[in-house]
């Protein structure tokens, strides 16, 4: 059987539930535990049912949760950087092809849009650079 991890974290929304692997048994089956749940928004760290978490399942738990969170980061950073992207052609578009109807049909939504996020970067901007003396 192939080299596997000692512990299984099947994603949910705000977390995970959290499995210890077996691979150890007579029939040569992968047994999943669930010994936790995570809650990522508030660092919970719930055994499941009457288990207790060993120091090394707290240890794994804690690495994952930490790995998680950059991950999640580096991702919604990514996101924004794709919708100034997607931006970019949608100007084009609006420029180059896009007919009457389809301007009606979208301009009043980005143009709010636009509005609502323009100004929440020119207040947290404004509010930085008064943080920042400059």
């Amino acid at each position: 059987m192939a080299d596997l991890p000692d512990y299984y974290f099947r994603i949910r929304e705000n977390g995970a539930l959290v499995f210890r692997l077996d691979t150890a048994n007579r029939q040569q089956r992968i047994e999943m535990e669930q010994i936790a749940t995570l809650n990522l928004r508030n660092g919970e760290v719930r055994p499941h049912g009457s288990r207790s978490l060993t120091e090394a399942d707290r240890a794994e738990i804690g690495r994952w949760m930490k790995a998680r969170a950059e991950l999640l980061a580096r991702r919604e950073v990514d996101d924004i950087l794709r919708t100034v992207d997607h931006l970019n052609l949608t100007t084009q578009w609006a420029q180059s092809k896009a007919a009457d109807a389809q301007l009606d049909a979208v301009t009043d939504a980005l143009l709010l849009a636009m509005h609502d996020l323009r100004a929440v970067l020119v207040r947290r901007k404004a509010d930085r650079l008064t943080k920042s003396g400059g």
